[in-house]
């Protein structure tokens, strides 16, 4: 039975704004047994789903370009961000949420997904956990054009690339977004995997 780890949990509330900033102070006991009082600040935004679609027949997938004010402010002139499909659970499971997200960003209607795995994504600052995953799509599945919710401030552009393409975007700096690269390289896996 693995030992406790934390007693003495104070939690304050510093923001609840957009999502919840917490101060924590705690008592964390170190691997050599020792207690040691420890303070940390956590970011709450709930829970997220991102999804990668792809068409092994075209060999293309769909991501999204979006403006990304955190990311403009560590430097990235444009503020504009290459991703995977991707939202908050809210009060939907993930496949459910996936699901929706993908209608509203990118116009396709998608029933069969495939979940990869889960990941935190900023475990040091973030509480937030990701359900990852995939699934094929077709022409006959645009139903709209997707770009996002208005009313949430989204202002999505839909890109169809090819996926050796996206790859290669990866390597030259154009994709860093991480949820985005992970869900490419897990796809990149499973097609060697099934050609082997």
């Amino acid at each position: 039975m693995e030992q406790k780890r934390v007693d003495n949990l104070e939690v304050e509330i510093l923001s609840d704004n957009w999502f919840t900033l917490k101060k924590v102070n705690f008592d964390f006991r170190r691997n050599d047994g020792i207690w040691e009082n420890q303070s940390r600040e956590a970011y709450d935004r709930g829970n997220g789903a991102a999804i990668l679609l792809y068409n092994l027949e075209n060999e293309t997938v769909i991501l999204t370009r979006q403006f990304r004010m955190p990311t403009f402010l560590n430097g990235n002139p444009s503020g504009m961000m290459i991703e995977v499909c991707a939202g908050l659970l809210e009060m939907d499971n993930a496949e459910d949420c996936i699901r929706r997200e993908t209608q509203e960003e990118t116009g396709y209607e998608i029933s069969n997904v495939e979940k990869v795995f889960e990941a935190y994504m900023s475990p040091g600052s973030v509480t937030e956990i990701v359900h990852f995953f995939i699934a094929e799509y077709h022409e006959d599945m645009k139903i709209g054009e997707g770009g996002g919710v208005a009313e949430e401030q989204e202002d999505i552009e839909v890109l169809e690339l090819k996926f050796c393409d996206a790859l290669k975007m990866i390597k030259a700096g154009e994709i860093k977004d991480g949820k985005t690269i992970m869900l490419l390289q897990h796809l990149q896996l499973k097609l060697l995997q099934a050609n082997s």
